[in-house]
C-alpha cells in the first residue's frame, strides 16, 4: 500500500499542460486533472475539436468545467510541503547556476533545459519529460539561459548544426534547404574541433612566452657578463696606465669614461629588449586571457558561440631567436700590454685624448643635390643620402656624377680645420672623406690622393680600406656606428675616427692641399635592400 508521502508527491499534481501544481484544478469526462485556466486557453486554441490533451479522447461538446475542491485541497497542500523542501536546501539567483522556470518561491537549480517549452526543470518538474510519451520527444539539453537564441529564427527548430563553410549554426530544415553541398557537422564534433584548435594555440603562446622568458634571462647573464669584462678592462687599464707617462695617464681616464659610456649604451639596448619582451609577454598573455575565456564554459553552444564573435589574432611579435647582445666588448687588454713601448701610435687607435679637441672645428655641413648621381636620393634637409631603385631624370651637369653614386657637400674648406660625424648604422658597404674641388666626376673613378680623393670605405660589412694608393686595409676592433672626418688644411692631415670609441680609425698626414675640399659620400648600392640604410650626416655632440 501506496504510504502517505508517497500519494502527496509533487509529480502527483502537476498539470501536463503548464507541467506545475495544480491551480484550480477542473477535471473532464475522461477523468484527467488540469488547472482550469490551462485547459480553457487549450480548447480555445482548438474550438473545432475538444479532446484530452492526454488521452485524446474527443468530445462532442465543450464540458463543463469546474474546480474539483478535493483535489484543489490536495494540490495546495502538496504546493507548501515543496516550498517549505525548498527553503532548506534552494539555490539562489546569481550563483551562475540556471534555475528551474516551474519552482515557485525559492527556485531549485534546474537539471534541464527543453528546447520545445522554452523552459528550464528542476528534478521534480523534469519528471513528466520523462513520462510522458509525447513529452519525450521534446529536446533536452543541459540548463541554459535564453533558450530563445538556441532556436532557428527562420524555421523555429533547435540549432543543433554547425555549417563549417558559412560558419553558422544550423537547424535541421536550414541544413536541407540552404546548406545541401556544405559541409555539415554536429555542434558537440565542432566544439571538439574548437577547443582542440584553441588547446593547440594556447600551448603555442605558452611557448612563445617560456621563449622570450628565457630570452630575458639570456640578455640579463649577457649584460652581467659584460658588467665583468668592464671591470676587467678598467682594472687592467688601471694597472698599465700607472706605469707610463702623464700621456697615458690622459688617455686611461677617456678610456674609462669610453668603457663606462658603452656600458651604459649596452645596458640601455638590454632595458629595451627587455622592455619590449615583457610587452610581448603582456599581448600573448592578454590574448590568452581572452583565449581562457571562451575555454572556461562546458557549455557548447556559448563556447563556439563566444568563440565565433571572437577575433583569434595571434599576437603580432618579432622573432627573437637571432637577438644577441655580445659581452666581450672590452678587448683592450692585449693593446694596452703594447703601448708600455708604442704608446703614441696605438693609444690613437684605442682612444685619441684629441678627439674631443677636434670636434670643436665642427661645421655644419649638408649634401649638394646637384652634384648627387641620378640614383641616389638626397633628403630635403640635406643630411641624408640613400641609392634608389630607379634614375631620375636630372639635368646632366657639369659639377655631377653621372657614373659612380658619389655626392658632395655644398660647403667647400680651403683652411684652418674642420669636423664633421656622419652615421653609418645599419650599412655593409659605404665611401667617406674629402675630395678636391677639381676631381673628375665622369665616368669611372679610382679613389686615391692621387686623384684628388683622401677616402675610407667599408665592403662585405667587414672589410676595411684606406683608399691611399695602393690601398690599406685597416684592422679595427669593431664596426663603426658613426664615422668623424677631420681635416688640417694647413698641417696636411684627413683622419677618420670611430666617434663612440673614439677611436682613430686612419689618417692621411702629410697630404699638401692645393685647392678647396668638399666632404665626400658614397652610400654605395642598397645591395637588394641588404644595405638600403642612408648615410647621415649626424650634429656633433662634444662631452
Amino acid at each position: 500500500m501506496a504510504s502517505a508521502s508517497s500519494l502527496m508527491a509533487v509529480e502527483n499534481f502537476l498539470c501536463s499542460i503548464c507541467l506545475d501544481v495544480f491551480t484550480k484544478p477542473a477535471s473532464i469526462p475522461c477523468g484527467h486533472n488540469f488547472c482550469l485556466k490551462c485547459i480553457t486557453d487549450y480548447w480555445d486554441t482548438n474550438n473545432i475539436v475538444f479532446q484530452c490533451p492526454l488521452c485524446k479522447e474527443e468530445f462532442c461538446s465543450k464540458p463543463m468545467l469546474r474546480v474539483n475542491t478535493f483535489i484543489a485541497q490536495m494540490a495546495a497542500k502538496v504546493k507548501t510541503h515543496a516550498q517549505e523542501k525548498s527553503c532548506k536546501t534552494p539555490e539562489q539567483a546569481g550563483n551562475g547556476n540556471v534555475l528551474c522556470d516551474i519552482c515557485t518561491g525559492a527556485k531549485l537549480t534546474a537539471l534541464k533545459s527543453c528546447l520545445v517549452c522554452f523552459m528550464s526543470y528542476c528534478e521534480t518538474h523534469l519528471e513528466p519529460h520523462q513520462r510522458i510519451s509525447a513529452l519525450k520527444k521534446h529536446k533536452l539539453i543541459h540548463p541554459v539561459e535564453n533558450l530563445e537564441s538556441r532556436i532557428c529564427k527562420k524555421h523555429d527548430e533547435p540549432l543543433e548544426l554547425f555549417c563549417r563553410v558559412d560558419q553558422m549554426f544550423l537547424c535541421g530544415s536550414c541544413k536541407d534547404r540552404d546548406h545541401k553541398t556544405h559541409k555539415i557537422v554536429s555542434l558537440e564534433e565542432e566544439a571538439q574541433m574548437r577547443r582542440a584548435q584553441l588547446e593547440t594555440e594556447m600551448k603555442s603562446s605558452d611557448q612563445m612566452i617560456q621563449v622570450r622568458q628565457q630570452k630575458i634571462q639570456e640578455i640579463q647573464h649577457s649584460v652581467e657578463a659584460s658588467k665583468n669584462n668592464a671591470r676587467k678592462a678598467l682594472s687592467y687599464s688601471t694597472h698599465v696606465m700607472a706605469a707610463v707617462v702623464d700621456y697615458i695617464k690622459k688617455s686611461q681616464a677617456e678610456l674609462t669614461e669610453v668603457v663606462q659610456t658603452k656600458q651604459k649604451l649596452i645596458e640601455t639596448e638590454t632595458e629595451g629588449f627587455i622592455k619590449e619582451l615583457e610587452e610581448e609577454i603582456t599581448k600573448i598573455k592578454q590574448n590568452n586571457v581572452q583565449l581562457n575565456q571562451v575555454s572556461l564554459t562546458n557549455d557548447t553552444f556559448i563556447f563556439l558561440e563566444n568563440l565565433l564573435s571572437l577575433t583569434i589574432t595571434p599576437p603580432q611579435v618579432k622573432d627573437w631567436s637571432g637577438e644577441k647582445i655580445h659581452s666581450e666588448q672590452f678587448t683592450v687588454q692585449g693593446a694596452l700590454t703594447k703601448l708600455e713601448t708604442t704608446v703614441m701610435t696605438e693609444i690613437r687607435t684605442l682612444c685619441d685624448p684629441d678627439l674631443k679637441e677636434m670636434q670643436q672645428h665642427a661645421v655644419d655641413v649638408s649634401l649638394d643635390p646637384d652634384t648627387a648621381n641620378p640614383f641616389l636620393n638626397v633628403s630635403k634637409d640635406g643630411k641624408q643620402v640613400t641609392h634608389g631603385d630607379r634614375k631620375r631624370n636630372l639635368p646632366d651637369k657639369p659639377e655631377r656624377f653621372d657614373n659612380v653614386l658619389n655626392v658632395l657637400a655644398k660647403e667647400g674648406f680651403s683652411s684652418g680645420k674642420f669636423y664633421y660625424e656622419v652615421q653609418v648604422k645599419g650599412k655593409t658597404q659605404w665611401d667617406l672623406g674629402v675630395a678636391n674641388q677639381s676631381i673628375n666626376r665622369k665616368g669611372d673613378i679610382r679613389l686615391s690622393p692621387k686623384n684628388g680623393y683622401w677616402t675610407i670605405w667599408l665592403r662585405k660589412g667587414k672589410e676595411f680600406t684606406a683608399n691611399a694608393g695602393p690601398a690599406i686595409y685597416l684592422h679595427v676592433r669593431e664596426m663603426p656606428q658613426k664615422v668623424g672626418v677631420f681635416v688640417d688644411y694647413e698641417g696636411g692631415q684627413v683622419s677618420f675616427y670611430d666617434v663612440d670609441s673614439r677611436a682613430c680609425i686612419f689618417s692621411f698626414t702629410g697630404c699638401n692641399f692645393t685647392e678647396k675640399l668638399f666632404p665626400f659620400f658614397s652610400p654605395c648600392s642598397n645591395d637588394g635592400g641588404n644595405n638600403s640604410a642612408p648615410l647621415i650626416i649626424t650634429p656633433v655632440y662634444n662631452s
